[in-house]
Protein backbone atom coordinates (compact mmCIF):
# COMPACT_ATOMS: atom_id res chain seq x y z
CA UNK A 1 0.00 0.00 0.00
CA UNK A 2 3.01 2.67 1.17
CA UNK A 3 6.23 2.47 0.13
CA UNK A 4 8.92 4.77 0.39
CA UNK A 5 12.41 4.39 -1.44
CA UNK A 6 15.14 6.34 -0.52
CA UNK A 7 12.94 9.66 0.25
CA UNK A 8 14.53 12.87 1.39
CA UNK A 9 12.78 15.87 1.82
CA UNK A 10 14.79 19.23 1.97
CA UNK A 11 12.85 22.71 3.26
CA UNK A 12 14.51 26.57 2.09
CA UNK A 13 17.49 27.36 4.20
CA UNK A 14 18.86 23.89 4.02
CA UNK A 15 16.79 22.13 6.64
CA UNK A 16 16.60 17.95 6.11
CA UNK A 17 12.96 16.95 7.65
CA UNK A 18 13.52 13.73 5.65
CA UNK A 19 16.86 11.43 4.87
CA UNK A 20 16.63 8.57 2.68
CA UNK A 21 13.70 7.01 4.47
CA UNK A 22 12.79 3.26 3.64
CA UNK A 23 9.91 1.07 4.40
CA UNK A 24 6.57 -1.04 3.33
CA UNK A 25 3.43 -0.79 4.58
CA UNK A 26 1.81 -3.27 3.53
CA UNK A 27 -2.00 -3.15 2.60
CA UNK A 28 -4.57 -3.55 5.78
CA UNK A 29 -1.86 -3.40 8.35
CA UNK A 30 -1.91 -0.65 11.10
CA UNK A 31 1.50 1.23 12.37
CA UNK A 32 2.38 3.63 13.97
CA UNK A 33 4.91 6.73 13.29
CA UNK A 34 6.82 8.39 16.53
CA UNK A 35 9.62 10.46 16.95
CA UNK A 36 10.28 13.33 18.85
CA UNK A 37 8.86 17.14 17.89
CA UNK A 38 10.57 17.93 14.36
CA UNK A 39 11.56 14.37 13.94
CA UNK A 40 9.74 14.76 10.61
CA UNK A 41 6.56 12.70 11.28
CA UNK A 42 3.74 15.19 9.94
CA UNK A 43 6.33 15.54 6.92
CA UNK A 44 6.28 11.42 6.00
CA UNK A 45 2.21 12.05 6.29
CA UNK A 46 1.76 15.02 4.28
CA UNK A 47 4.58 13.30 1.60
CA UNK A 48 1.89 10.52 1.81
CA UNK A 49 -0.99 12.21 1.42
CA UNK A 50 0.47 15.05 -1.42
CA UNK A 51 0.32 17.86 0.57
CA UNK A 52 4.05 17.87 -0.05
CA UNK A 53 6.60 16.60 -2.88
CA UNK A 54 9.61 14.19 -1.58
CA UNK A 55 12.79 16.23 -2.73
CA UNK A 56 14.23 13.07 -3.79
CA UNK A 57 13.37 9.16 -3.48
CA UNK A 58 9.82 7.65 -4.47
CA UNK A 59 6.91 7.68 -2.51
CA UNK A 60 4.22 4.62 -3.92
CA UNK A 61 0.62 4.47 -3.01
CA UNK A 62 -1.40 1.94 -4.20
CA UNK A 63 1.09 0.76 -6.85
CA UNK A 64 1.10 4.56 -7.95
CA UNK A 65 4.72 6.16 -7.98
CA UNK A 66 3.31 9.91 -6.36
CA UNK A 67 6.36 12.10 -8.36
CA UNK A 68 4.25 11.04 -11.53
CA UNK A 69 0.98 12.47 -10.25
CA UNK A 70 -0.29 15.57 -11.77
CA UNK A 71 -2.07 18.39 -9.75
CA UNK A 72 -5.22 17.93 -11.52
CA UNK A 73 -5.74 14.55 -10.76
CA UNK A 74 -4.87 15.58 -6.66
CA UNK A 75 -8.48 15.38 -5.73
CA UNK A 76 -8.86 11.73 -7.26
CA UNK A 77 -6.07 10.19 -5.54
CA UNK A 78 -7.49 11.87 -2.30
CA UNK A 79 -10.62 10.57 -2.18
CA UNK A 80 -8.88 6.63 -1.63
CA UNK A 81 -7.72 8.99 1.78
CA UNK A 82 -8.92 9.82 5.11
CA UNK A 83 -6.72 12.19 6.83
CA UNK A 84 -7.36 13.69 10.43
CA UNK A 85 -5.68 16.79 12.67
CA UNK A 86 -4.92 16.80 16.34
CA UNK A 87 -6.75 20.12 15.73
CA UNK A 88 -9.65 18.83 13.90
CA UNK A 89 -10.24 21.57 11.42
CA UNK A 90 -13.55 21.23 11.50
CA UNK A 91 -15.35 24.53 9.70
CA UNK A 92 -16.86 26.51 13.16
CA UNK A 93 -20.51 27.74 11.27
CA UNK A 94 -21.53 24.23 9.86
CA UNK A 95 -23.45 21.56 11.79
CA UNK A 96 -21.86 18.61 12.44
CA UNK A 97 -23.45 17.14 9.63
CA UNK A 98 -22.30 19.47 7.46
CA UNK A 99 -19.01 19.03 8.31
CA UNK A 100 -19.26 15.16 7.83
CA UNK A 101 -20.81 15.50 4.51
CA UNK A 102 -18.42 17.83 3.49
CA UNK A 103 -16.01 15.58 1.56
CA UNK A 104 -18.82 13.76 -0.44
CA UNK A 105 -20.46 16.70 -1.75
CA UNK A 106 -17.53 18.15 -3.14
CA UNK A 107 -17.04 14.68 -5.05
CA UNK A 108 -20.63 15.08 -6.20
CA UNK A 109 -22.93 12.27 -4.44
CA UNK A 110 -26.52 12.75 -4.86
CA UNK A 111 -28.31 13.68 -1.69
CA UNK A 112 -29.65 10.49 -0.57
CA UNK A 113 -26.05 9.16 -0.86
CA UNK A 114 -24.43 11.92 1.27
CA UNK A 115 -27.31 11.28 3.90
CA UNK A 116 -26.43 7.54 3.79
CA UNK A 117 -23.13 7.81 4.61
CA UNK A 118 -23.33 10.40 6.81
CA UNK A 119 -25.20 8.95 9.24
CA UNK A 120 -23.38 5.23 9.15
CA UNK A 121 -20.10 7.46 9.80
CA UNK A 122 -21.37 8.79 12.54
CA UNK A 123 -23.16 5.95 14.35
CA UNK A 124 -19.49 4.50 13.87
CA UNK A 125 -18.25 6.84 16.10
CA UNK A 126 -21.07 7.06 18.83
CA UNK A 127 -22.43 10.79 17.47
CA UNK A 128 -25.45 10.33 15.23
CA UNK A 129 -27.58 12.25 17.88
CA UNK A 130 -25.26 15.23 17.72
CA UNK A 131 -25.94 15.80 13.59
CA UNK A 132 -27.39 19.03 13.88
CA UNK A 133 -24.99 20.46 16.91
CA UNK A 134 -22.14 22.48 16.05
CA UNK A 135 -18.59 22.04 16.44
CA UNK A 136 -18.22 24.80 19.40
CA UNK A 137 -20.63 23.00 21.48
CA UNK A 138 -18.62 19.81 21.50
CA UNK A 139 -16.00 18.29 23.76
CA UNK A 140 -12.59 17.74 21.79
CA UNK A 141 -13.09 14.45 22.15
CA UNK A 142 -16.05 14.34 20.26
CA UNK A 143 -14.71 17.14 17.91
CA UNK A 144 -12.49 14.28 17.25
CA UNK A 145 -14.86 11.91 16.70
CA UNK A 146 -16.43 14.14 14.25
CA UNK A 147 -13.44 14.68 12.16
CA UNK A 148 -12.60 10.65 11.75
CA UNK A 149 -16.15 10.10 10.88
CA UNK A 150 -15.30 12.82 8.34
CA UNK A 151 -12.17 11.04 7.16
CA UNK A 152 -13.95 7.66 6.66
CA UNK A 153 -17.34 8.91 5.03
CA UNK A 154 -15.53 8.35 1.76
CA UNK A 155 -14.95 4.53 2.98
CA UNK A 156 -11.27 5.21 2.20
CA UNK A 157 -8.28 1.96 1.64
CA UNK A 158 -6.27 4.59 3.49
CA UNK A 159 -6.56 6.37 6.89
CA UNK A 160 -3.69 8.83 7.99
CA UNK A 161 -3.85 10.63 11.14
CA UNK A 162 -1.23 13.42 12.59
CA UNK A 163 -1.03 13.13 16.78
CA UNK A 164 -5.31 12.36 16.36
CA UNK A 165 -4.87 11.89 20.47
CA UNK A 166 -2.41 15.04 21.24
CA UNK A 167 -4.76 17.08 22.89
CA UNK A 168 -6.94 14.36 24.66
CA UNK A 169 -6.85 12.82 28.03
CA UNK A 170 -5.58 9.03 28.78
CA UNK A 171 -9.66 7.53 28.46
CA UNK A 172 -10.80 9.20 25.34
CA UNK A 173 -7.35 8.47 23.86
CA UNK A 174 -7.86 4.75 24.29
CA UNK A 175 -11.26 5.16 22.46
CA UNK A 176 -10.27 7.06 19.97
CA UNK A 177 -7.57 4.34 18.97
CA UNK A 178 -10.39 1.65 19.48
CA UNK A 179 -12.25 3.04 16.50
CA UNK A 180 -8.71 3.25 14.23
CA UNK A 181 -8.40 -0.40 15.60
CA UNK A 182 -12.20 -1.05 14.06
CA UNK A 183 -11.11 0.66 11.21
CA UNK A 184 -7.94 -1.31 10.92
CA UNK A 185 -10.41 -5.04 11.55
CA UNK A 186 -12.20 -4.45 8.14
CA UNK A 187 -9.14 -3.81 5.87
CA UNK A 188 -8.37 -0.25 6.52
CA UNK A 189 -4.98 0.76 6.05
CA UNK A 190 -3.87 2.76 9.08
CA UNK A 191 -0.94 4.70 10.03
CA UNK A 192 -1.01 7.07 13.00
CA UNK A 193 1.81 9.77 14.16
CA UNK A 194 1.45 9.16 17.76
CA UNK A 195 4.12 10.42 20.95
CA UNK A 196 2.09 8.09 23.38
CA UNK A 197 4.36 5.55 23.49
CA UNK A 198 2.61 3.57 26.78
CA UNK A 199 -0.83 3.35 25.04
CA UNK A 200 0.38 2.48 21.11
CA UNK A 201 3.04 -0.29 23.12
CA UNK A 202 -0.34 -1.76 24.12
CA UNK A 203 -1.56 -2.12 20.90
CA UNK A 204 1.00 -5.16 19.34
CA UNK A 205 0.81 -2.83 16.02
CA UNK A 206 4.22 -2.60 13.85
CA UNK A 207 6.22 1.06 15.42
CA UNK A 208 7.94 2.88 12.63
CA UNK A 209 10.45 5.73 14.63
CA UNK A 210 12.11 8.83 13.15
CA UNK A 211 14.86 10.58 14.75
CA UNK A 212 16.29 13.79 12.99
CA UNK A 213 14.55 12.61 9.60
CA UNK A 214 16.15 9.58 9.72
CA UNK A 215 14.15 5.71 10.19
CA UNK A 216 15.52 4.01 13.23
CA UNK A 217 13.45 1.21 14.07
CA UNK A 218 10.08 -0.09 12.78
CA UNK A 219 9.15 -3.03 14.85
CA UNK A 220 6.27 -4.02 17.03
CA UNK A 221 7.38 -2.89 20.37
CA UNK A 222 9.96 -0.39 20.06
CA UNK A 223 10.81 -1.21 24.26
CA UNK A 224 13.59 1.76 24.48
CA UNK A 225 11.17 4.26 23.31
CA UNK A 226 8.84 3.02 26.38
CA UNK A 227 11.78 2.65 28.79
CA UNK A 228 12.68 6.18 28.57
CA UNK A 229 9.22 7.39 28.33
CA UNK A 230 9.03 5.60 31.70
CA UNK A 231 12.30 7.26 33.19
CA UNK A 232 11.23 10.58 32.11
CA UNK A 233 8.03 10.19 34.02
CA UNK A 234 9.71 8.59 37.16
CA UNK A 235 12.23 12.21 37.03
CA UNK A 236 9.50 14.37 37.01
CA UNK A 237 7.84 12.58 39.68
CA UNK A 238 11.26 13.09 42.36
Amino acid sequence: MIVFDQVSKHYPGGNKALSEVNFHLQAGEMSFLTGHSGAGKSTLLKLIALIERASTGNVIIGGRNLNKIKRHTLPYLRRNMGIIFQDYQLLPDRTVYDNVALPLIISGFSAREVKKRVHAALDKVGLLRFEKRYPVTLSGGEQQRVSIARAVVNKPALLLADEPTGNLDPDLSHEIMELFLAFNQVGVTVLIASHDIPLISQLNKRIIHLEQGQLLASEKLLASEKQRSNQALNAEEH
